[in-house]
């Protein structure tokens, strides 16, 4: 098992078989997906299937039973059609053994404004797949309109099959949150100006509120495409342990900076 609450500058593929079998808790990760980005003279332009089934296939090695992967993707726009790799991985993911336990979606508040002949790109895909049944769920809350009001909805059907207006029962003051998740994006509304030197940084609630709902304190969290450390930042400030690969040295280095940065209260 390699040291916890480090970045390795490696490719993640190497990287990963360097892993004990079932030894990852959860993953939460945005690969650099159809070549959207430069990410540095390091990486292989060409990520495709030689790449990214590879990268599946460990992933479905190290994670626990019960663990989750959150798999975060978009598609590219080529010759006027979407490419829908994200849906390839998706079904690949199935293939080798998870489950597409949620599509969820992470929506922008602030898109990037884009000419061409459909409406604008406002979300990405937030796959999570679990290996089994997921072993945690700590779900994220959220308060109801009309907590304390008593319901006065429709009929509901009862054990006997018969119907009957539920009216009486109360509402309850929270409920559990929806799976589309609004977030403001981009370097321009980054606090962080060493953050924004990488080329697809994304907001910290994103891995936050992906770790809290799928592990516990002390749990191992890895990022196989960590970038600018996004993902360790959350897990350190969440009482969680990380690991995560960077092939590019540059961003290695750009990712211990901020992680000290935004992490130096914590005691590691």
């Amino acid at each position: 098992m390699l040291e916890l609450n480090k970045i390795y500058n490696m490719d993640c593929i190497n990287g990963m078989k360097l892993l004990d079998d079932n030894s990852i808790d959860l993953t939460v990760t945005s690969p650099p997906y159809d070549n959207l980005r430069t990410y540095g003279k390091n990486v292989d332009k060409t990520w495709g299937e030689h790449i990214w089934k590879p990268v599946i296939k460990e992933l479905y090695r190290i994670i626990k039973k019960g663990g989750v992967v959150v798999w975060i993707v978009n598609d590219a726009t080529i010759n006027g059609s979407e490419t829908g790799t994200s849906f390839k991985q998706a079904l690949y993911f199935k293939e080798v053994g998870f489950n597409l336990h949620d599509t969820m979606i992470y929506a922008k508040n602030n898109p990037i404004p884009l000419t061409h002949n459909r409406y604008e790109q406002q979300f990405e895909y937030m796959f999570v797949f679990s290996k089994g049944k997921p072993k945690t769920f700590n779900p994220i809350k959220i308060n109801t309109k009309y907590s304390g009001s008593k319901k006065t909805g429709g009929f509901r059907q009862n054990r006997n099959g018969e119907y009957a207006r539920n009216k009486n029962a109360p509402v309850c003051k929270s409920k559990i949150d929806y799976n589309i998740w609004w977030f403001d994006v981009g370097n321009g509304h980054s606090t962080n100006s060493i953050k924004s030197k990488h080329p697809a940084t994304y907001s910290i609630e994103i891995p936050n509120r992906h770790i809290i709902s799928w592990s516990n304190e002390n749990d191992i969290v890895l990022d196989p495409f960590i970038g600018s450390g996004t993902t360790a930042i959350s897990a350190l400030q969440n009482n969680r342990k990380y690991i995560g690969f960077e092939i590019n040295r540059e961003y290695v280095e750009l990712a211990n900076e901020i992680i000290k940065t935004q992490t130096c209260s914590i005691t590691l």
